[in-house]
């Protein structure tokens, strides 16, 4: 009400569900978590408007709208017309990225009446304008996808991220820097794991026991009647004598 603009269908109801979203994880180098990820959607009371005020508390301080580039080409070609800090657009905040830039809710046409049709831009440190998406739902996506990695908007820009961003990049989410494996093969991207190698059971051969050589019956035999003549033979030798 105090800006006279309607919340998008698709934020509106994200509002509905909760007043606004943060979540970060870390990483653990030598024992220790170091805060890595964070992802914000600043909340109601925090959706601020950008341009209007001031920078400094300085009497005739410069705005955000006297330092705007306006020789910088909108609109040609595919490109979409970028916002403005004057009263031509209307700008919210919606995650502050960590001192990295601003994320911001746009409305491109708020003269003579405010336009419903709102998207998604990145404002850098420097001041310029890289367009994301065109609804809240789209960059929520990508806000999840990139894992609110550090500086993960700055892939949208025509410099990319920095060194440093792009090293956790290479760890958690390699495709997004190295944009060449897409002209790969899709197979490339499969893992080709083999669950019968995987979960495959060492059969082990049982090991015979070697039984001793059986005599056959007629051995037996044979050798009983031998040892019995000879017994009976012994035993005449003694009578005769």
């Amino acid at each position: 009400q105090k800006n006279s603009c309607v919340l998008p269908e698709d934020l509106k109801n994200f509002y509905l569900m909760t007043d606004g979203f943060q979540m970060t994880w870390s990483v653990k180098t030598d024992d220790t978590p170091m805060p890595l990820g964070s992802m914000v959607i600043n909340s109601v009371a925090k959706l601020c408007r950008l341009g209007g005020s001031s920078m400094y508390t300085l009497p005739n301080a410069p705005t955000l709208a006297d330092l705007e580039d306006d020789t910088d080409d909108e609109g040609n070609g595919d490109k979409p017309e970028k916002p403005h800090f004057d009263s031509r657009s209307l700008i919210f905040e919606l995650d502050p990225c960590n001192g990295n830039g601003k994320v911001c809710l746009v409305y491109k046409h708020a003269e003579p009446v405010v336009s419903p049709d709102t998207e998604i831009w990145f404002l850098d440190r420097a001041l310029y304008w890289h367009f994301l998406t065109k609804t809240f739902t789209a960059y929520y996506r990508l806000l999840i996808t990139h894992l609110g990695l550090p500086q993960w908007q700055y892939a949208f820009t025509s410099y990319g991220v920095s060194p440093q961003a792009k090293q956790w990049f290479n760890m958690y989410k390699p495709i997004t820097v190295n944009t060449a494996l897409l002209s790969e093969e899709a197979d490339s991207f499969v893992n080709k794991l083999d669950p019968n190698k995987v979960f495959k059971s060492k059969s082990k051969t049982p090991v015979l026991k070697k039984k001793p050589p059986s005599q056959p019956p007629g051995s037996q035999k044979s050798h009983t009647s031998m040892t019995s003549a000879k017994t009976t033979s012994l035993a005449g030798n003694s009578s005769r004598k």
